[in-house]
């Protein structure tokens, strides 16, 4: 017959630390259909902060009816990341849909659920940086419909800003946006470049332009912005991060 286990008394002096991500913790909540924004946000991860995801359920079709549906979500979802309350900031990773569902709901489902957060959206991150290189005459490219494109541009002019133009790929699926090959957003971008902008804006977290958004720059002559680029260094100003990254644009270098 087996001898049952002795229990010990634990340690009474446990030794604690900081554990592996001292300096801040950043939560997203994703689409579920998202395959683009994680690569990126580890990418570019300074030491010492952590990264956090969930997803809110969403088809594979990217319409103002599917986004405007996120909005429901976002308070439970936000909820899921780091209950503890260590959370320092948290941010809806969706271009078109933070524009659809509007920063202020956002903002208030995102509280709702990490009410101890810092709370931004994508789109959020994109008009701080476009503000930040001092553009106020853009152009926008974007993988979305015209029916997207539409309330992207109108938001965007209610923001402050002049756009010049915006154009689409006319593309429905997240599946296929993650899959427009990085060269061809280069020259998507650059063939709808005007030299009255200010700064050229590629729009959506699913396409994987943080690959080439300094070649779109360098090219142009002008500041480039890009979503995940944005929403990044938003995020890790708000969390007071303040790493610069070469590489990605003057938005990441120098400011």
């Amino acid at each position: 017959m087996a001898r049952a286990s002795i229990i010990k008394e634990p340690p009474r002096n446990v030794r604690f630390d900081d554990g592996r991500h001292p300096r801040a913790k950043i939560g997203y909540v994703l689409l579920a259909t998202e395959q683009t924004v994680q690569d990126d946000v580890f990418t570019l991860r300074p030491p010492g902060v952590g990264i956090h995801f969930t997803r809110a359920a969403i088809p594979d079709s990217i319409t103002n009816d599917s986004l405007a549906a996120q909005a429901e979500l976002l308070a439970d979802c936000a909820a899921s990341l780091l209950p503890d309350g260590s959370l320092d900031v948290v941010c809806y990773a969706c271009t078109s849909g933070s524009l659809v569902i509007g920063e202020i709901r956002v903002f208030e489902e995102l509280g709702r659920g990490a009410p101890g957060a810092k709370t931004t959206s994508l789109i959020t991150g994109v008009i701080r940086a476009l503000q930040e290189v001092q553009a106020r005459r853009i152009v926008v490219v974007t993988p979305y419909l015209d029916e997207i494109n539409r309330r992207e541009a109108e938001y965007l002019e209610e923001a402050g800003f002049e756009v010049l133009s915006i154009c689409g790929l006319n593309l429905e699926k997240d599946s296929d946006m993650v899959c427009v090959a990085p060269d061809y957003i280069a020259e998507f971008a650059l063939a709808h470049d005007n030299s009255d902008a200010d700064a050229i804006f590629v729009s959506c977290g699913a396409l994987r332009t943080l690959d080439v958004i300094a070649e779109i720059e360098q090219q142009a002559g002008k500041p480039a912005i890009c979503s995940n680029q944005a929403m990044i260094w938003d995020c890790l100003r708000l969390a007071g991060i303040d790493d610069r990254f070469d590489g990605y644009g003057r938005l990441l270098s120098d400011s």
